[in-house]
């Protein structure tokens, strides 16, 4: 099974060079705009946004993005990107292809998903795809008999509105050696949390000599928001408040899960200061939902016209400066 080079920085439309300050700006810029909650095409919206996603989820990881600076355009070239010591089973095998996992002696079967969300080239060489044989290297010592196949793994993208509601999924998959894809539907359980394995019963590996087959496992990636940030139940936001707004106090307009609500800002607001919203995060085990913290961030203005400047200059004298 062939996989096709991802360029993620032109999905970000930045360049190698850019750091991570402008790569974080890139992606909050594009997923707000594709974001399938805003746009009006949602169908196309969705793909983009998981696209823009996948190219985030590498190039904001410090230890994924070298890797990938590694790997270049090239990399399925001949004389091109040769895997350094490490990457694992998972990542490209001579001839074509990669393995999902390491089992027997040919390298393991392929397989290839579709509707995770991730791409095979982000699966091949970033994600979770290796499979776990229930004996240890397909079986090797063992007496001849029944053996069970081995579980597979993938990685399945899931936005954190449906870690709060729940939701259904049609994920397909074909192995390999095979035409025939075969469809499921996954359930997203409601809470569901990063890292958190689903369980597919039957739908690894084939067993051998009338073992059982094995299991698939899709592993929980939380989507990256524009918005918040994931901190177990609890989202953190980050609010750029005026000067002027911090030191009278204003009631500001806060994106939350379940909409824009108002948040009152008090006089004499600190730079950094949280604001807490109780049970505006994620639902935890128990049900319970976390709470959303608001980051007071004061937006220092670069540019001022000269009334503005002779303003701020006066209040510097009031206060003695």
């Amino acid at each position: 099974m062939a996989v096709q080079f991802r360029d993620y920085y032109e999905t970000l439309g930045v360049p190698k060079t850019a750091t991570d300050d402008e790569i974080k700006s890139a992606f909050r810029k594009l997923a707000r705009k594709h974001h399938p909650d805003v746009a009006k095409d949602k169908k196309t919206a969705e793909e983009k946004f998981k696209q823009i996603n996948e190219a985030y989820e590498v190039l904001s990881d410090p230890e994924k993005r070298q890797k990938y600076d590694q790997l270049g355009s090239n990399w399925n070239q001949p004389g091109g990107f040769q895997p350094p010591p490490g990457w694992g089973a998972q990542q490209r095998q001579p001839g074509g292809g990669f393995s999902r996992h390491g089992g027997g002696s040919d390298g393991g079967v392929e397989f290839e998903f579709g509707g995770t969300g991730f791409s095979d080239f982000f699966e091949a060489f970033f994600g979770g795809g290796r499979g776990r044989s229930a004996f240890g290297g397909g079986g090797f010592g063992r007496e001849a008999g029944p053996a069970r196949g081995s579980d597979v793994e993938a990685d399945i993208m899931v936005p954190l509105e449906e870690a709060l509601h729940g939701a259904k999924r049609t994920i397909s998959l074909r192995r390999g050696g095979s035409n025939k894809t075969e469809t499921y539907q996954v359930k997203i359980p409601r809470g569901v949390h990063e890292g958190q394995r689903i369980r597919l019963a039957g739908q690894g590996e084939a067993g051998a000599g009338g073992g059982t087959s094995g299991d698939l496992f899709l592993r929980v990636r939380l989507a990256r928001h524009p918005d918040f940030t994931v901190e177990g139940n609890d989202l953190i936001h980050e609010l750029k408040i005026a000067p002027w707004q911090a030191v009278l106090g204003s009631e500001l307009k806060v994106p939350t899960l379940d909409g824009n609500v108002r948040l009152k800002i008090p006089a004499g607001t600190q730079g950094g200061q949280k604001f807490r919203m109780r049970e505006r995060g994620l639902p935890g085990v128990a049900g319970n939902r976390g709470d959303l913290y608001v980051l007071a961030q004061i937006h220092i203005p670069k540019k001022l016209t000269e009334r503005e400047k002779e303003i701020w200059a006066q209040l510097a004298k009031l206060h003695g400066e």
